[in-house]
């Protein structure tokens, strides 16, 4: 009787210790992995926090508003030329995150996109204007709208970070954090960025109207 039990009881519980090994396994790769995330957020904001990070940011962002000044014409409205600023602040985000990011390369494959579509309608002649006869076209109502409409509060929640963050539209709750923590950090060292520059511009047009209204007259 215990050499058959001796025996059995090796076949029975071969099957549990494979199960409790691959779970062991499973949590090893899962702490390992949130290891990983929590040293590459904590290398990011340290990245974004840095002085130098932040003067490379400014040099930059310096060249692009120049560029924008000269490509857009005094005559254009300033939501326009507003519109335009804010495009290349984030252009010169993105290029200083040097694609590591997901949302970085979002907002570079968008501008390569929106550049696309002016040259296809600058190409495409417009079409002929439509008669009277052709019917009216109703408002189409999405279907992700009426899905989310049901969904639980957290998952609306983690929807509208989604589509806040770009580039993670459709991530898993995890990217979605992880690139979330990146780009707020990045956002800070670009408010950061530009209310410096602000005042030095600021400081340098009232230092200029000061030495010109202290000058003699000729």
């Amino acid at each position: 009787m215990t050499s058959s039990s001796l025996i059995s009881n090796p076949v029975t519980n071969h099957p549990d210790r494979v199960r409790d090994s691959s779970r062991r396994k499973k949590k090893k790769k899962v702490q390992a992995s949130k290891h990983d995330l929590n040293q590459q957020a904590g290398q990011s904001h340290a990245r974004w926090k840095s002085q130098a990070q932040q003067q490379i940011y400014s040099s930059k962002l310096l060249q692009a508003l120049s560029h924008v000044t000269i490509s857009t014409p005094p005559t254009d409205p300033p939501p326009r030329r507003g519109r335009a600023v804010r495009e290349a602040a984030y252009r010169v985000l993105a290029v200083a995150a040097k694609g590591r990011t997901r949302w970085s390369r979002a907002i570079l494959t968008n501008r390569l996109k929106l550049k696309f579509r002016k040259h296809k309608k600058q190409r495409v002649p417009a079409p002929a204007a439509a008669t009277g006869s052709s019917r009216s076209r109703k408002p189409r109502v999405s279907v992700f709208r009426l899905k989310g409409k049901n969904l639980p509060a957290v998952q609306r929640k983690v929807r509208v970070l989604g589509r806040l963050v770009p580039g993670c539209r459709k991530q898993p709750l995890p990217v979605i954090l992880e690139e979330a923590t990146d780009y707020i950090a990045a956002l800070e060292m670009q408010v950061r960025a530009m209310s410096a520059l602000a005042d030095l511009l600021s400081g340098s047009t009232s230092g200029a109207s000061s030495s010109s209204s202290s000058a003699p007259p000729t």
